[in-house]
């Protein structure tokens, strides 16, 4: 395990760091909260928060599984929020996933798989001292907030990547290669929508609902962060649709191209039918065939089959075959 921080608050400053096994205070008044950070804990290491925090076990056994779908759940007086962080590397988009803790007096958030920005946004919000002396849902609001800005970056790569491909398909054909890639992106971007829904969904949550822990005065900071994940699913979505028309658009080009080689060999085909033909006639070991005499024969069937060759070709040509 590693413990990112560990420090209580009040009034919008640290007091000071704490201990995970420290004992909580009983009395402390709602800007006075505990915020701790921890990486990957063993259930060992949960169990201690469990005791000290008063953390519902159902809670804590939630927060050992791994690649959980956002939700959020209520025990008592106390909230578990499971939030999807995500991140893009080589074309990839790795997941993470955060357990957040809520109570009136303490914010325990367990960070597993992608890296998270946890001490870039405690450093922020311990500049505004009078936003953080709000209490725990506004750090919370933070939390999700960082976690949903984190979206918009990884749709902006893939979206420059999808683009060049539009601008290829129309200039030349998709290789194998682009074509995989293609199915690969939408692949992640797929799997990136199913993660978009259930966040969304938490998130609409603590906008309508009412919970503990969640005062009035802090709905509308959740408000925005809805905002964001709904214009995230739009470009999203909308991504998903210029990857569909990039692939439809590769298809039909081919198909043309591939219609277009057909008429030309048929269009040459049928030109050198002539003389085939005709030769085809004249190569008969007949003993007894007609203009087999005649002095300037041989010009004039070669002349005929210029002349028929030369028609087709206008013909086709007209066409738009050849």
């Amino acid at each position: 395990m590693t413990v990112l921080a560990a420090c209580r608050y009040q009034d919008g400053k640290r007091i000071r760091d704490i201990a995970l096994g420290d004992d909580v205070p009983e009395q402390m008044d709602r800007s006075e909260f505990a915020w701790i950070d921890l990486h990957d804990p063993t259930a060992e290491e949960l169990r201690i928060l469990q005791d000290r925090y008063e953390l519902p076990p159902l809670m804590v056994k939630a927060a050992l599984v791994a690649d959980q779908p956002p939700k959020l759940d209520v025990y008592g007086h106390q909230l578990l929020v499971i939030a999807r962080s995500a991140r893009i590397e080589d074309d990839s988009i790795l997941y993470g996933t955060l357990a957040v803790f809520v109570s009136h007096h303490h914010i325990i958030i367990v960070h597993r798989g992608a890296a998270s920005h946890g001490a870039d946004l405690r450093e922020q919000l311990e500049t505004a001292p009078k936003l953080l002396a709000q209490g725990v849902d506004y750090v919370l609001h933070a939390v999700l907030n960082t976690v949903v800005d984190d979206y918009l970056p990884i749709f902006e790569m893939v979206e420059d990547d999808v683009l060049q491909m539009e601008r290829r398909s129309l200039d030349s054909f998709l290789g194998r290669e682009d074509v995989v890639r293609i199915f690969h992106l939408r692949c992640e971007l797929t799997r990136f929508q199913r993660t978009l829904g259930p966040m969304g969904e938490v998130i609409r949550k603590l906008v309508r609902g009412h919970y503990p822990c969640i005062s009035a005065v802090a709905r509308p900071y959740f408000d925005d962060v809805m905002d964001h994940v709904t214009r995230v699913q739009t470009m999203v979505d909308g991504l998903l649709q210029v990857l569909v028309s990039v692939f439809e658009l590769s298809s039909l080009l081919e198909q043309q191209r591939t219609g277009a080689i057909t008429r030309q060999l048929a269009a040459w085909a049928s030109i050198l039918a002539v003389p085939t033909a005709v030769a085809g006639i004249y190569g008969m070991n007949f003993r007894y065939m007609p203009e087999l005499e005649l002095r300037y024969g041989y010009f004039g069937v070669m002349g005929i089959m210029a002349v028929l060759c030369g028609l087709l070709w206008f013909r086709f040509k007209r066409a738009k075959w050849l």
